[in-house]
């Protein structure tokens, strides 16, 4: 049975850094492509980032780029998101997703599975 289980997350203020984890119990997780989504109240889940499990290579949504990196450690089965210059409008819960694609796709729909979320809160 895969799981993927999210932390890291809680309060900081604006302009503080925060590093989620996503921990992956897939046996073959060095072949899935693993993406981060968010989600604010009333609004829909939107990609974040992601990256690729052939290569290495990193995708970000243009709202977090120069802010967020996204890395990972296959021997661990573990993604990171590392949040720094946290804003207001980061706030949202945190989703991690394992996708069997060769690319980083930036739609919900091409993940496979998906964690429960941690909830990230970025006060002014």
């Amino acid at each position: 049975q895969v799981q993927l289980v999210e932390s890291g997350g809680g309060l900081v203020q604006a302009g503080g850094s925060l590093r989620l984890s996503c921990a992956a119990s897939i046996r073959t997780f060095s072949r899935y492509t693993m993406g981060w989504f968010r989600q604010a109240p009333w609004k829909d889940r939107e990609f974040v980032a992601g990256i690729t499990w052939s290569d290495g290579v990193a995708y970000y949504a243009d709202s977090v780029k120069g802010r967020f990196t996204v890395s990972r450690d296959n021997a661990k089965n573990t993604v990171y998101l590392q949040m720094s210059s946290l804003k207001p409008e980061d706030t949202a819960v945190y989703y991690c997703a394992a996708g069997n694609t060769l690319v980083v796709v930036t739609t919900p729909l091409g993940y496979d599975y998906w964690g429960q979320g941690t909830q990230v809160t970025v006060s002014s």
